[in-house]
């Protein structure tokens, strides 16, 4: 870390604690050259990632744009809060783990249909016929048959 006082690029850390809930990490330097102290905050790089809708238009990332389709689906059934918390950690977790700066919504969607289908059924169809756009009942109980048939398997 380059010395704000005399431009020397070698300092030792004094000291080092977390800060703002353990997002950051302050550490108290001192210059090897000239003796003087300052300090320095250490945080995690996040790369933006943005999300192409099927119309082609990009969005930055937004967890709670998922968190609140979630909800809607998980309305009136009996799924924790704390579950629901979890399953968009772990979307969000699998979005920056891929390393990929741009992510389909239909991929982010199919995420959420298959953690859903796990946690509770309902919320599942009721989730996949807003994302897959149900226009009638046939395509409603098209996916009914596929769930009741994998059930069955």
């Amino acid at each position: 870390m380059k010395c704000m006082y005399c431009g020397c690029l070698d300092s030792k850390v004094i000291d080092s604690r977390a800060a703002d809930d353990g997002t950051i990490i302050r550490r108290r330097r001192e210059c090897i050259n000239c003796g003087k102290r300052f300090t320095t905050y250490e945080t995690v790089e996040n790369t933006p990632i943005f999300v192409v809708k099927n119309s082609g238009v990009r969005q930055a990332f937004d967890p709670n744009k998922i968190r609140s389709g979630i909800i809607k689906a998980c309305e009136k059934r009996p799924v924790p809060a704390s579950t629901i918390d979890k399953l968009i950690d772990d979307i969000q977790k699998k979005i920056y783990n891929s390393l990929a700066q741009e992510v389909t919504s239909k991929e982010i969607g199919e995420m959420v249909c298959e953690a859903l289908k796990s946690i509770d059924e309902v919320a599942y169809v009721r989730f996949a016929s807003v994302y897959r756009s149900f226009t009638d009942t046939t395509s409603f109980i098209k996916e009914l048959e596929k769930m009741v048939k994998k059930d069955n398997k």
